[in-house]
């Protein structure tokens, strides 16, 4: 009779919560998970000083898949590093599994710097971001008009939306990119069903954009570090939530009819300052963030991560100086980056929503009640046994 009643109480609260929460969607910590690390003012990528963010979604059309036409479930995400300028920062990467595509990766690999968006999208709609990004960046700075290399090489990530989607369709339009990009902002932003992350399935609930971030300190300074993710992969059986096996728990329920292989694009970034190669083992604990939550990486699954830092790059009259942490203090970084992704996902998965696509595919939602509940019990477990579990 007392679960029946705290069962009650905890329903009774997410109708309450979620009425008030028509313009600001839902988040994992909102469901009572809890997850280690301190988190920035928005929790969010865009807690690092200078980073926006913009999207642009495209959601039309329903039932049978004609192709051109629709049903649409897609869109493109933006990633400004350092706002709406030409400024340059450092960039690493990791390759966890190479079944997907992340542009501009030669250039990172040997010159460990960028400049301008970074954007996400669907696999077929990569080029179009690409171009796209090339053009805003040299119609905003370029210094001629013959050729301006600085902004040849974008980088631009992909997942599959082909399940819910009209990928074929190639929906994705300059104009939608140069939208994104001029829309981007600081502060909160959106998670779930938007931008690149639209038509997109995680563990074969809804899946998306989500983020997060870390403040993390160093000596006397604080930086913060952010993710985000556009979370398309795993298999339901895998899923874990802070060492739950949730997947197991809705192994029998709202299963999609059309299951497939997936990938996540990862994008880590600081203020703290580090270098392409210290970059680089970022990018790498990102593979670790992802595995808290339950996958062993498929081969079908593109799984490709980018990490930058707007603190690094000065170049003063050809000869660049650089600042950098050192070698000990980058475990905090490493735990932020781990804790920050693992959170992003989780906040995919519960911000992402019902959708119908092409053919009338569905994928459900994770259902928030029962996961709700799920941490209630967790919770209060870990309190019997006098864990300080925050």
């Amino acid at each position: 009779m007392q679960r029946v009643i705290v069962f009650l109480v905890v329903c009774i609260f997410s109708v309450q919560f979620l009425q008030g929460q028509e313009k600001s969607k839902i988040r994992a910590r909102d469901l009572g998970i809890p997850f280690d690390g301190l988190p920035g003012k928005y929790n969010a990528i865009t807690d690092v000083p200078g980073v926006e963010v913009g999207y642009k979604t495209l959601i039309s059309g329903t039932g049978k898949l004609i192709r051109g036409k629709g049903p649409v479930r897609t869109g493109v995400t933006i990633i400004l590093p350092r706002g709406k300028t030409d400024s340059e920062y450092s960039v690493g990467y990791f390759i966890f599994n190479g079944n997907g595509d992340v542009t501009g990766i030669p250039f990172i690999h040997d010159y460990g710097k960028n400049k301008g968006p970074i954007g996400l999208t669907n696999t077929y709609s990569v080029g179009v971001t690409r171009d796209a990004i090339g053009e805003w960046c040299f119609n905003h700075f370029s210094l001629t008009d013959h050729h301006d290399f600085r902004f040849g090489l974008p980088i631009v990530g992909e997942t599959f939306d082909g399940g819910l989607n009209d990928i074929n369709g190639l929906h994705v339009k300059k104009n939608d990119v140069f939208e994104a990009i001029n829309q981007s902002k600081s502060g909160e932003i959106e998670e779930g069903n938007v931008g690149g992350g639209t038509g997109m399935v995680c563990y074969w609930f809804k899946g998306g954009t989500g983020t997060a971030s870390r403040i993390v300190i160093i000596g006397e300074k604080k930086y913060t570090l952010g993710v985000i993710v556009q979370a398309n992969f795993g298999y339901r059986s895998h899923l874990m939530i802070r060492g739950l096996p949730v997947g197991k728990l809705f192994s029998d329920t709202l299963m999609p009819e059309v299951k497939q292989d997936g990938s996540i694009i990862v994008i880590v970034g600081t203020d703290a300052p580090l270098n392409s190669l210290q970059l680089n083992l970022i990018a790498k604990r990102a593979t670790l963030g992802i595995a808290r939550t339950g996958t062993t990486g498929s081969s079908g699954s593109g799984d490709i991560f980018v990490a930058f830092s707007t603190q690094n790059l000065e170049n003063n009259g050809g000869v660049y100086t650089a600042k950098t942490i050192d070698e000990k203090s980058l475990n905090r970084i490493f735990d932020a980056t781990v804790e920050s992704t693992e959170e992003a996902i989780i906040n995919a998965l519960v911000a992402a929503e019902d959708m119908e696509g092409i053919n009338g595919n569905f994928i459900h939602q994770i259902p928030h009640g029962k996961l709700s509940q799920y941490f209630l019990d967790y919770n209060n477990f870990l309190k019997k046994l006098n864990l300080n579990i925050k």
